[in-house]
C-alpha cells in the first residue's frame, strides 16, 4: 500500500528561515506516529506542511497521494489539523462551530450531535458560545470537529495541552477509533511518556530534521496481544 505521508529531503521556510531543513519521513496507513523534540525543532512546521498549509520549497512531499508542491489545496479537506489553539469562532456556540466546519468541508449537519456527544459536549455546553468555554472544553469541541469530519489523516499539535485526565483518556480512545476506521495519526508532544505509549513509532526532530526514529509502545502492546492469541482490530 502507498504511504499516507511521504517526505524526502523536504525543506520548508518560515520567512527566510528553513524550519524544515531536509526531512525524510514515511507514515503508513493506520499508523500512529508521534513527533517529539525541543521547541523550534520543527514539529509544528511538519504538521502544517502535511496539512497543505505551508509550502515545500524543495524536496518531495506527498500526502494521501497528493503532490503538495503541485496542489496543496487538494489535500486539505482530507486531513484534520488540531493546532495549539483550537480554530473556533468565539461568537458561535459549540454546535454552530461544528456545523460550520462540516459545511465548509461539504458534509451534512447530521454528524453534529453524535460528534459533540462523543466529545463530551452535551446539554448546556453544546449551546454555549465558544468564547464562554474553558480551554479544556474548547479542546473537546475541536476534537468533536475532527470526529465529525472523520479525516483520513489526523494531525494533532500538542493535543494533550489543557486536557484533564478524563479528556486525555477520551483523546486516546478517539485516536484508537480513528485508526480502526482506517485513518492515520501524526501528533507532536513534549510529553515523551505519553508519546511513546500512544504511538507505533516515535520520531525525534532536531534542527528541522529527523534525528532519530524508534518503536513506540503501541506497536509493542499490539504485538504482545497478538502473540497471546487475541484478535487485534
Amino acid at each position: 500500500m502507498d504511504p499516507v505521508v511521504l517526505l524526502r529531503g523536504a525543506v520548508a521556510l518560515t520567512g527566510r528561515f528553513p524550519a524544515l531543513s531536509g526531512v525524510d519521513l514515511t507514515v503508513g496507513p493506520g499508523e500512529v506516529v508521534s513527533v517529539v523534540g525541543a521547541n523550534g525543532a520543527g514539529k509544528t512546521t511538519l504538521l502544517r506542511v502535511c496539512a497543505g498549509l505551508l509550502p515545500v520549497s524543495s524536496g518531495e512531499a506527498v500526502v494521501l497521494g497528493v503532490d503538495l508542491r503541485l496542489d496543496p489545496a487538494a489535500v486539505r479537506r482530507r486531513v484534520g489539523l488540531l493546532g495549539h489553539a483550537p480554530s473556533l469562532y468565539d461568537e458561535l456556540t459549540a454546535t454552530e462551530n461544528v456545523r460550520f466546519a462540516l459545511g465548509a468541508a461539504g458534509l451534512g449537519a447530521d454528524r453534529v450531535a453524535p460528534a459533540l456527544e462523543r466529545g463530551g459536549i452535551t446539554g448546556r455546553l453544546a449551546k454555549t458560545v465558544a468564547g464562554g468555554l474553558s480551554a479544556g472544553q474548547r479542546r473537546r469541541v475541536a476534537l468533536s470537529v475532527l470526529v465529525a469530519r472523520a479525516p483520513e489523516l489526523w494531525l494533532l499539535d500538542e493535543p494533550h495541552a489543557g486536557l484533564d485526565a478524563g479528556a486525555r483518556t477520551l483523546l486516546s480512545d478517539l485516536v484508537t477509533e480513528a485508526v480502526r476506521g482506517g485513518a492515520s495519526v501524526v501528533f507532536s508532544s513534549h510529553e515523551s511518556g505519553v508519546a511513546v505509549a500512544m504511538s507505533d513509532r516515535l520520531v525525534t526532530m532536531s534542527g528541522g530534521r529527523v534525528a532519530d526514529v524508534s518503536s513506540g509502545g503501541r506497536r509493542a502492546k499490539l504485538s504482545a496481544v497478538g502473540e497471546g492469541g487475541s484478535h487485534v482490530a
